[in-house]
């Protein structure tokens, strides 16, 4: 993930007295699967994830620990940032201990692609589901890094 917009994302923004009609976030998630209640098994019982009784999930932002935003970012079509998955995006999921993660991942026998301890903004790994898409685990730090 380009620290530039980890940073930019985490930094408060003023908010200015806009008129109303304005997006105020990401409402949800939404993508297509050969077999998605297998696919949301996988969810649940590989990364824990609570799949609600109507078939989705819901995934507070007031939780412990959680990033104040969602990031929002676009790469070019030529970069191979979502490799090695084919599909035309990745999702990222906070992680309160990444270390603790990935262990159970581990041992529920799921490849880890890679790790980096090293960006400024906090822990990263990455994985892929059943379906192909790369998944970025991230533990942020305490603090944004500063710039």
């Amino acid at each position: 993930m380009p620290v530039a917009a980890v940073l930019a994302a985490l930094t408060p923004m003023s908010v200015s007295a806009e008129p109303p009609g304005r997006i105020t976030g990401i409402g949800g998630i939404f993508f297509r699967s050969k077999d998605p209640k297998a696919l949301l098994a996988w969810y649940r019982d590989v990364l824990g994830i609570k799949v609600e009784s109507w078939g989705g999930v819901l995934l507070p932002y007031d939780a412990p620990d959680h990033p104040p935003v969602l990031t929002l970012n676009v790469f070019e079509q030529a970069s191979g940032y979502l490799a090695p998955s084919t599909r035309e995006f990745m999702l990222n999921f906070a992680v309160d201990d990444l270390a603790a993660f990935l262990g159970r991942l581990q041992a529920k026998g799921v490849p880890i692609l890679k790790r980096d301890d090293s960006d400024p903004s906090g822990k990263f790994a990455w994985i892929v589901d059943p379906d192909g898409t790369k998944i970025e685990l991230w533990e942020p730090n305490a603090k944004p890094a500063s710039q």
